[in-house]
């Protein structure tokens, strides 16, 4: 039977970094703000979808893996570390 769930029973691996690294943004960046950076990059998410993919409710596609890779200005393998 295949697992599509971390260890922990979380939808996503980037979630908890994601969240740690947007937080530490200079300016801070709120999850609002944070939508609208994607959505600059063609990525329809809103503060919801941030809000679930951060606490692990909601699975992250490779293309919004990158985006938010190039927005934080780190790699998809620094926000795969997370878990």
């Amino acid at each position: 039977m295949y697992k599509n769930k971390t260890t922990s029973g979380k939808n996503n691996l980037c979630g908890n970094k994601l969240s740690m690294l947007r937080k530490q943004l200079t300016p801070k960046v709120s999850q609002r703000a944070f939508a609208d950076k994607l959505q600059l990059k063609g990525i329809d998410l809103d503060k919801n979808a941030i809000q679930r993919i951060e606490c692990g409710k909601r699975f992250v596609t490779d293309i919004e893996l990158k985006a938010f890779a190039q927005i934080l200005n780190t790699t998809a393998d620094e926000l795969l570390s997370g878990e």
